[in-house]
């Protein structure tokens, strides 16, 4: 009897050890780059399918004051009530963004959503019923942060609308925007924008000195995964991981995937001044800077063209690009409301190697400063087959003062225009400042100057302006045939020595 009686207590002991782990609690379940990247892959292999959107008819009819009327309320931020460093708050769906996105909180116990709540927002004078809409979900967020004082959390970074998103430093005010990726921007055929559909954004610790952000990105022709980390400062710098999967479109392929692309606006400025407005310059940013990857650090200054105007810069393995506001001081804009000269820079470093390809710039007219009309990108020279990954990694600092720029020197300023003598029929001059460590404070430079086939160089002439210390080049060339562009380059030397970046400037066709 003993006997039995121990067998049965052993054999109760075995099934009991069997079935414990349907006793224990399942692991949280949390979303990571890698299970995101399987899912965006998933995706990828079936037709596109558009999140839907429940905006109520009452918002999208909501005019633009009428939505800037609708707040969130501070006090309900995420992490405000525990103190942690970062904060988030939501956007309201309505008129301009009537697509919602899915947001979720990742924890150690897991992940939960953050599903839309009325209670969050202060609706005004707008006479609407919120409570009766049901979950409708979000338009996007915002991170806040003491960027610039302890005991105050600055906006420091906003993702909404398609794949938009942008960042402040230090002594900021917001400028350019950066995408997650451009689809068919330049060639010809419709843009498609692909959506952030998913966000997930890690708890931060009470210690916590970078913020880390999971996207979920869609299109009719692509699908994929995306990991930022944040890190604010006197340059905030995000590190942006990306894996992409294109979707089978043998009739509509993508001609043009722009990969880590930043938009911005120029309007005017020293290289095209306006006539009837009292500020010397409206733009976000006043050129594209290159570095290439055969050690070429390259200039465009911007243009408000009269028609679509699309350039690019091949090159190998790139160093870096962006679009860059060079010009720092007031007295550049005279604008004390829009503070041109506190946009931020927003300098690309690529992270590993990025292979052949180029950096391409698209520039659009645009009759006043609301428009942003300048699109910079890298485009690989290749892309996966189908359903294949494409991992790419870039860093995006958003810049100030200190803000990248060539070890040697730069152009400071271009201005275009005759002085006291007359232009030839088709003639036109440039005035281009360069300053930087490797210029002499006397002695001689030369110029290296050169124009494709529809440009003849009149004249040249290198001299330093003892009124800045700058070395200025006067250059003159003329328009063979009107009807073609002038592409010119031009660089600073002493003796056999490169001592500047390379200055470009294309001369669009009339």
């Amino acid at each position: 009897m003993t006997c039995t009686t121990r067998t049965s207590l052993s054999a109760l002991l075995v099934l009991s050890a069997l079935a414990a782990p349907a006793t224990f609690a399942a692991p949280p379940l949390r979303t990571d780059f890698d299970t995101l990247a399987d899912r965006a892959q998933t995706l990828a292999a079936q037709p596109y399918s558009p999140v839907p959107s429940q905006t109520p008819q009452a918002l999208r009819q909501l005019s633009y004051d009428q939505m800037r009327d609708i707040r969130f309320k501070p006090e309900r931020a995420a992490w405000r009530a525990e103190q942690l460093p970062f904060e988030l708050m939501f956007f309201h769906l309505g008129k301009y963004q009537t697509e919602p996105v899915r947001l979720h909180e990742l924890t150690p116990e897991g992940e939960r959503a953050f599903r839309f709540d009325p209670q969050n927002f202060s609706y005004g004078a707008n006479a609407l019923n919120p409570q009766s809409w049901g979950d409708i979900g979000y338009a996007g967020f915002r991170v806040h942060y003491p960027l610039n004082n302890p005991a105050y959390k600055d906006e420091l970074v906003v993702f909404q609308g398609a794949s938009y998103f942008r960042a402040l430093s230090k002594g900021l005010h917001y400028g350019l925007s950066a995408r997650g990726l451009a689809v068919d921007s330049a060639g010809g055929g419709p843009e498609e924008f692909p959506r952030f559909t998913d966000f997930w954004i890690e708890r931060p610790d009470a210690k916590a000195q970078a913020l880390t952000v999971l996207a979920l990105l869609d299109s009719p022709r692509l699908s994929g995964a995306y990991r930022f980390e944040i890190t604010p400062g006197t340059t905030t710098s995000m590190t942006v991981k990306a894996r992409l999967f294109l979707r089978a479109s043998p009739q509509n392929p993508i001609r043009t995937l722009g990969i880590a692309p930043l938009t911005s606006m120029f309007n005017f400025g020293e290289n095209q001044p306006s006539r009837d407005d009292f500020r010397p310059e409206v733009h976000d940013s006043d050129g594209l800077m290159v570095a290439s990857g055969e050690g070429e650090w390259l200039w465009r200054p911007l243009q408000n063209p009269r028609k679509p105007l699309v350039t690019s810069f091949t090159t190998q393995s790139p160093k870096g690009f962006g679009l860059m506001q060079r010009d720092r001081s007031f007295s550049s804009y005279e604008d004390s409301e829009a503070s041109y000269e506190r946009r931020p820079s927003a300098w690309i470093t690529p992270l590993g190697d990025w292979g052949k390809g180029r950096v391409e710039l698209m520039q659009l007219p645009t009759p006043d400063e609301t428009h942003d009309n300048i699109v910079a990108y890298w485009v690989p020279a290749t892309l996966p087959a189908p359903g294949q990954p494409l991992d790419v990694s870039w860093r995006v600092d958003w810049q100030g003062e200190a803000q990248q720029r060539p070890p040697q020197a730069w152009a400071t300023q271009t201005r275009v225009g005759r002085s006291f003598a007359a232009l030839a029929q088709n003639e036109q001059q440039f005035i281009v400042d360069f300053n930087g460590p490797a210029l002499p404070g006397s002695g001689e430079l030369k110029a290296v100057v050169s124009a494709n086939s529809n440009g003849h160089i009149t004249e040249q002439n290198v001299y330093r302006v003892e009124a800045t210390g700058a070395w200025r080049l006067a250059l003159r060339v003329k328009t063979l045939d009107p009807a073609r562009p002038v592409e010119l380059r031009a660089y600073l030397t002493a003796g056999p020595d490169t001592v500047s970046e390379t200055w470009t400037y294309i001369l669009p066709a009339l």
